[in-house]
C-alpha cells in the first residue's frame, strides 16, 4: 500500500494547484478552447472527491460537472453516444464527466445491462467518436482511477456506517466486490480498444486519495496548453449619496431564525 502523503504538504500543494486551475479556466474562457475531462475507474476509487477538488474554486458557468442518471427507456432507443453529445462543451467551456460513455464498457458489460452486439459496437465506435471530437478541436483527457481490492472494501464499509456518505453506496457498488476479476477483464479489454494516440488513457493510482488528487490535477494542468491571462481591470465605483430610500421594518419580513445565536447561547434544540 502506498504511504499516505503528509496532510500539510497535501493541503499546501492542493491550494497552489487549484489556483492554477482557476488560471487555466480563464485561459479556456478567453481562448474559446473546449475541454472534456473523463473520470472513470472502480467504485470508491476517488473519482467524485477528485472532481470536487478540481471544480471547487472554478466558475460553474464555465466548468460543468456532468453525472448522468440511469438511461431512460427513450435513451435506450437512441444511438448510444447521443445522450452524451448535448453535454459536450461549447467554446470557452470545460466539462468534467463523472463517468461517461465508458459505462458501456464497464458496469453495463459486467452486469449484463447491454447485449454482446451493443458492447462490441461500442468498442468499435468509441475510438471513432473520440477521434471526431479531437479532430474538431476538443481537448479530451481520460483518467482511470485505480484502487486495490483491500482499500476499496475499506471504503465501502466506511460508507456503510457513515450517514453522510451512505448514498454513495449502491447495490452495484457491492457487486463490484464479487465481480472484481470481471471488472478487471472488462477494463483491460476497454484499454486495448480505446487507448488511442489521439485520446490516451491515463491511470491514476488512488489508494492514497491525497496523492491521486495531486497527481491528477498536476497532470491535467500539464496537458492543457494554457497560459496566464491578465484579468480585465475592474474599478469599484464610489457609493452614491442616498436619495432617501428607507428599508421596510424588519418585522414585516419572514426572517430566518438566528439558530447560530442559539448555538452560542447553548439553547439550540437538537431536533
Amino acid at each position: 500500500m502506498t504511504k499516505r502523503m503528509p496532510k500539510a504538504l497535501y493541503e499546501r500543494e492542493l491550494a497552489a494547484l487549484q489556483a492554477k486551475l482557476v488560471e487555466m479556466e480563464a485561459w479556456v474562457q478567453q481562448s474559446g478552447a473546449r475541454v472534456v475531462v473523463i473520470f472513470e475507474g472502480r467504485d470508491a476509487a476517488g473519482k467524485g472527491s477528485t472532481i470536487k477538488r478540481v471544480s471547487e474554486f472554478m466558475n460553474p458557468r464555465v466548468t460543468r460537472i456532468v453525472a448522468l442518471p440511469t438511461p431512460s427507456a427513450r435513451d435506450k432507443t437512441r444511438w448510444y453516444f447521443q445522450r452524451y453529445v448535448p453535454h459536450l462543451p461549447a467554446a470557452g467551456e470545460i466539462v468534467l464527466m463523472d463517468r461517461s460513455w465508458y459505462n458501456r464498457a464497464g458496469v453495463e458489460r459486467v452486469m449484463g445491462y447491454c447485449t454482446n452486439d451493443e458492447y462490441n459496437r461500442f468498442l468499435h465506435q468509441a475510438p471513432i467518436f473520440e477521434r471526431m471530437l479531437v479532430e474538431d478541436g476538443i481537448i479530451l483527457l481520460k483518467y482511470w482511477f485505480s484502487v486495490s481490492d483491500v482499500v476499496q472494501e475499506e471504503r465501502f464499509r466506511s460508507r456503510l456506517d457513515d450517514p453522510m456518505r451512505r448514498w454513495k453506496l449502491s447495490p452495484n457498488d457491492v457487486h463490484s466486490i464479487t465481480k472484481w476479476e470481471d471488472y478487471s477483464r472488462a477494463k483491460d479489454t476497454m484499454f486495448v480498444h480505446t487507448d488511442i494516440a489521439e485520446a490516451p488513457w491515463y491511470e491514476v493510482e488512488s489508494d492514497d486519495k491525497r496523492r491521486s488528487r495531486i497527481n491528477m490535477i498536476a497532470h491535467l494542468l500539464s496537458k492543457v496548453p494554457w497560459q496566464h491571462v491578465d484579468p480585465e481591470p475592474i474599478v469599484i465605483p464610489p457609493r452614491p449619496e442616498s436619495t432617501g430610500y428607507e428599508r421596510p421594518p424588519r418585522e414585516w419580513m419572514n426572517a430566518v431564525p438566528d439558530y447560530a445565536q442559539q448555538l452560542i447561547d447553548g439553547t439550540a434544540s437538537v431536533d
